[in-house]
């Protein structure tokens, strides 16, 4: 019997057309039959409150039992001012908190990324890199997606123009599931 994956996707940003996003919606077509992918919006998570670390918020509540639930993390993020988007960073610090309730912990994790500039999202994401290392997480390595000049490889209606880039999309999931596949189920 083969086994089946649930894998949970957030994109660091809120706009409602975010490349980001989009590249979340890429990830869901591309999911090979063993897999299942969630999307979650950060939408309305507030900001980190450690007095509230305790008994979060309940949108908090919903993230954290969301990757509780997944096997692996797919999150796609743009970059701001060279680095982390907030929001993201944001969701990382009450999902990781307290660290007794640290649901980040030991979890597979794939990170890609569009930007309009000429990195794509490559300072973000290896700033991403560093917080997943104090977090025990597993980081896949390669492929990096990194989509750059996102204006020009995404059409109208925010599908992926680009066919390199959805085949490096589908090699860096067929990797974070095989490395899923070799960590122990909770």
């Amino acid at each position: 019997m083969v086994e089946r994956f649930h894998i949970l996707g957030f994109a660091g940003s809120l706009r409602k057309d975010s490349y980001n996003k989009a590249l979340l919606r890429v990830a869901a077509e591309l999911m090979p039959k063993n897999a299942e992918f969630t999307a979650f919006d950060l939408e309305g998570i507030p900001p980190f409150n450690q007095d509230l670390e305790t008994r979060p918020p309940e949108k908090v509540v919903d993230l954290k039992n969301n990757i509780r639930w997944a096997d692996a993390i797919l999150i796609a993020t743009p970059e701001y001012n060279y680095s982390i988007p907030g929001v993201l960073k944001n969701a990382i610090d009450w999902a990781s908190r307290p660290p007794t309730d640290n649901v980040l912990y030991d979890k597979p994790v794939a990170i890609m990324g569009a930007s309009t500039g000429m990195l794509g999202s490559a300072r973000a994401q290896y700033h991403l890199r560093q917080c997943f290392v104090f977090l025990n997480m597993h980081t896949i390595n390669k492929p990096e997606v990194m989509i750059s000049y996102a204006r020009e490889k995404f059409d109208a209606d925010g599908k992926l123009k680009d066919e390199k880039a959805r085949i490096t999309i589908e090699e860096l999931i067929e990797n974070l599931l095989a490395l899923t596949a070799t960590m122990p189920r909770r």
